[in-house]
């Protein structure tokens, strides 16, 4: 994403709206967009060419004005801000994520959000003296001025929120910013719009689904310059955390446990693969020592950023169409295998991949990969 921090008027806020809740576009998909047509409006404007020409039969479900300022309203309604990547009041950390949500829903103390922070994670059947751990971890954090940034799930999420609600707390829901999940944290989450901060990327009253828990994990992550998983069961939501983490460049921490406990062997595997070993908070902050929060400045050079080809020759993209679908497997690869596989330019590899992704004969993987839908 290379658009200047800057506040967007209204009608650009849900101009950028409609292009998010657009069929087939995702936050990487927004971003280029934004990119190679300069504006949300620009990039609307050219969505049906370019979902045609990848080879889309049927129109592309575009937002309607209608459906984005009932939304805009819903989050004005319960006092929520909608907040997009390119104004200022944004988190700087999570903005530099590659696929870092347009917009995201903003209940609360929105400043919380420019304070330096870590993540707590881990198991919901957490022991009672894992979450004991995380409460009073989170304390610690909360008094030495860090944001403690968690999920609102059971177990250590609840702990931590808990203990470093005084100090400022982030809770990231899978759902719309108004819908508590799961229910019997209603109590804790109106404590946290009260005295620390709710964000959330679905629209207002999406009901969390399980595809909707690894896109909030990234955002947990996103926003925090470490994680610490405190009991994960091995293939546990946590674990993934982890693993988003470390491909956005942050911290990884792990509590350390009893090998005679489930719940501890994922955070001892980390320990064994190399994350940091955590007994206090004296441990997080010297992990911390070293780390600057991730700034715009810090993402990788953007290939796709001003590559966009001039009034493109139908005849070669059409060729060009042909020989990526016929390299492209459900196995994903990088888009630079696909243009030195294919020995195309990378303006015309990601033009034609963006055509495609529209048609959504392709998708968009983590780690700037894509496969055949």
């Amino acid at each position: 994403m290379t658009q200047p921090r800057r506040p967007l008027s209204d009608a650009e806020r849900l101009d950028w709206l409609r292009l998010i809740r657009t069929e087939n576009v995702g936050p990487i998909t927004f971003h280029r967009l934004l990119d190679q047509f300069g504006s949300a409006r620009a990039a609307l404007d050219a969505l049906p060419e370019l979902a045609r020409r990848g080879g889309r039969t049927k129109p592309l479900r575009v937002a309607s004005k209608a459906d984005v300022e009932r939304e805009f309203l819903a989050n004005r309604k319960i006092g929520a801000r909608l907040i997009a990547a390119c104004e200022p009041d944004y988190p700087e950390a999570l903005a530099a994520v590659d696929d870092a949500p347009p917009i995201i829903s903003v209940l609360g103390h929105p400043h919380l959000l420019a304070r330096r922070a870590v993540a707590l994670v881990g198991a919901r059947n957490a022991s009672l003296n894992g979450k004991k751990f995380a409460e009073t971890l989170a304390r610690d954090l909360g008094a030495a001025g860090i944001l403690v940034v968690s999920g609102l799930a059971r177990g250590i999420d609840t702990a931590a929120h808990v203990g470093a609600l005084a100090s400022g707390t982030a809770a990231v829901v899978a759902g719309g910013i108004d819908v508590v999940y799961p229910p019997e944290n209603e109590a804790l989450y109106r404590d946290i719009v009260a005295q620390g901060v709710v964000v959330a990327e679905s629209a207002v009253g999406t009901q969390p689904q399980a595809r909707h828990f690894p896109r909030r994990n990234r955002l947990i992550s996103g926003l925090s310059l470490g994680i610490v998983v405190i009991e994960a069961a091995l293939k546990s939501g946590s674990l993934i955390t982890a693993r988003m983490a470390l491909e956005q460049g942050r911290e990884v921490m792990a509590v350390p446990g009893s090998p005679l406990d489930p719940r501890c062997q994922g955070t001892n595997g980390l320990i064994r693969d190399g994350a940091a070993l955590v007994a206090s908070v004296d441990d997080v902050l010297r992990a911390l020592e070293s780390l600057r929060p991730p700034s715009l400045g810090e993402r990788q050079p953007d290939l796709f950023a001003g590559s966009r080809p001039r009034d493109p020759d139908e005849a070669d993209l059409a060729e060009a169409r042909a020989l990526i679908l016929e390299n492209l497997s459900p196995t994903p690869v990088t888009i630079d295998e696909l243009v030195r596989g294919c020995q195309l330019s990378a303006p015309v590899v990601l033009t034609v991949v963006l055509e495609l992704e529209l048609a959504g004969r392709v998708l968009r993987q983590p780690g700037h990969q894509v496969s055949l839908a």
